[in-house]
């Protein structure tokens, strides 16, 4: 958590949240066995391997294969009560330094042998303390342990440097997956390429550009569960051809979310025989400045830059056509954590009068001598949705005062880095000249994405993957399996219920927002 904060201090950040929560529908009395699951996954993963990954193209397919030691309790509607996984019990001592974890016995990964904590601590040692040439995305999460212990085969123990409260939660991520040591110790880059875990469903196949297959593992230790028999992912990227496969009933749902538009589409042409959910997540849409280069090393210059941005129009605007709405902090609203509106709008650029910042954002701009015109590369991630949007609006909303920027947007391939030497860009330009001017404008005649500059000295990132919700959901009630799934969460149509079964750690739509990393800067 402190790195993530500190992360968030550091850069401009436009948190938007999808639609306002309803009640979770209800679910059959009893779930049945059988059916294969299809769902559509709009991207793909770099690699296959979750402690490096940061993105929901591979935790949606690729977590059902494995558990993690804690997991969040699906049936919360709060998001923030932690739950036991391959961990049945847990205590903390030492004024909150030492956390003992008790493991569950018999757990076995896929290919027969036993899951101990020699396993545990194989895994978060690579996470925590990464060897050199291993990549770990969440390794600034754990900043506070400063050793893993496994004393015994069931026992596994981390000390902290420090007490935090946050601890059990990031034991809770949906991307710590537990690896088997032997592997780990042949080879550290084997699950890059590789699926091998102790989960509920066994990897069959993943063809790029296509597809992933899972079946049912018959020696789960949650036993009773799963209840499908397999699941199948279909990757499409293009936004329109997701919604044809749900409207087609080719797949029965997409765990990221469609826009309005896209939603009423389905309803309308499934009526009955589909079920909609809607309910907040939580989506950090990152701007990131390269601190090391002018004007971004001056903190008034990227003080002025979230002054400039009116996030409360954007929110009414982008709800329409997109899959964002609300304006909010770090935590979904509506849950125990969330900052408090009045208390929000104390911070810089979350005021209400857009006005009173915009003009102190201009003054900012001067006395840190920004000259008139100045322009910047902006890099944006290449999915769709909510990127495109979000880019747009990000460019025309420094133009309130007058301007007309231009905002054609063209799109980075998924898994190349955010600030890719290749992406085309746009030359958006900062003015402290006149009251009257624009914050930021973009010519007309530019082409490409927006987006603020980064630099690969920070690892700061141009925006986020959008991972961790529970966006609208179609699930057409034609679907091969009338039956429980390890899918997360609980979504009932007239005749399926797709369930998550206890116990899998981490699933399709057990996800956590991640920042992109970039590679290089731009001015």
């Amino acid at each position: 958590m402190r790195t993530r904060l500190a992360l968030l201090l550091q850069a401009l950040i436009i948190v938007l949240v999808l639609v306002a929560p309803a009640p979770p529908a209800v679910a059959q009395d009893k779930p049945r066995h059988g059916g294969e699951l299809v769902f559509v996954v709009p991207t793909e993963p770099p690699t296959l391997d979750g402690h490096r990954e940061g993105t929901f193209g591979l935790l949606h397919p690729g977590a059902p294969h494995y558990n993690t030691l804690l997991r969040m309790d699906p049936t919360d509607v709060s998001g923030t009560r932690v739950i036991g996984d391959l961990a049945e019990s847990w205590t903390i001592t030492d004024g909150g330094r030492t956390y003992t974890l008790k493991l569950r016995r018999g757990v076995r990964f896929h290919d027969g042998s036993e899951m101990t904590s020699r396993d545990v601590k194989a895994s978060y040692d690579r996470i925590v303390f990464p060897p050199a040439g291993v990549s770990s995305f969440r390794k600034g999460q754990y900043t506070d342990v400063e050793t893993v212990e496994a004393p015994d085969p069931s026992t596994v123990v981390f000390r902290l440097k420090w007490p935090s409260a946050s601890f059990l939660t990031a034991l809770a991520s949906p991307f710590s997956w537990i690896y088997k040591a032997d592997i780990l110790a042949r080879d550290q880059h084997w699950y890059e390429k590789n699926v091998m875990g102790t989960g509920p469903f066994v990897f069959v196949e993943y063809q790029r550009g296509s597809h992933w297959i899972a079946k049912k593992n018959p020696n789960y230790w949650d036993k009773g569960k799963p209840y499908l028999d397999g699941y199948r992912a279909i990757f499409i990227k293009d936004n329109t051809a997701q919604v044809a496969a749900i409207r087609s009933e080719r797949a029965h749902i997409q765990f990221r979310g469609f826009t309005p538009t896209e939603r009423d589409g389905i309803v309308a042409a499934l009526g009955s025989r589909v079920t909609v959910q809607e309910s907040p997540w939580d989506c950090g849409m990152w701007v990131a400045m390269n601190h090391e280069k002018k004007p971004w090393d001056d903190k008034r210059a990227r003080r002025a830059l979230t002054l400039a941005l009116d996030r409360y129009q954007g929110s009414q605007a982008l709800s329409r056509i997109a899959i964002v709405k609300f304006v909010n902090g770090v935590q979904v609203p509506g849950t125990p954590f969330a900052t408090p509106s009045a208390e929000l709008e104390k911070l810089a650029g979350y005021g209400r009068d857009i006005e009173k910042s915009r003009a102190e954002a201009r003054r900012l701009l001067r006395e840190a001598g920004v000259p008139d015109g100045f322009s910047f590369s902006f890099k944006n991630r290449g999915v769709p949705m909510p990127y495109e949007p979000v880019a747009i609006w990000l460019m025309d909303s420094g133009g309130r005062s007058g301007s007309t920027p231009g905002t054609n947007s063209s799109r980075r391939p998924s898994g190349r880095p955010i600030c890719d030497p290749g992406t085309s860009r746009s030359r958006p330009t900062l003015s402290a000249a006149t009251p009257s001017s624009p914050i930021w404008t973009s010519p007309s005649s530019s082409r490409g994405t927006s987006a603020a500059t980064t630099g690969a000295a920070t690892r700061t990132a141009c925006s986020t993957s959008c991972t961790r919700s529970r966006a609208a959901r179609s699930i057409p009630t034609s679907a091969a399996g009338t039956c429980g799934s390890s899918s997360g969460g609980s979504w009932t149509t007239r005749r399926t219920t797709f369930r998550r079964s206890s116990g899998t750690g981490s699933s399709p739509t057990a996800r956590s927002c991640a920042a992109g990393r970039s590679r290089r800067a731009t001015i």
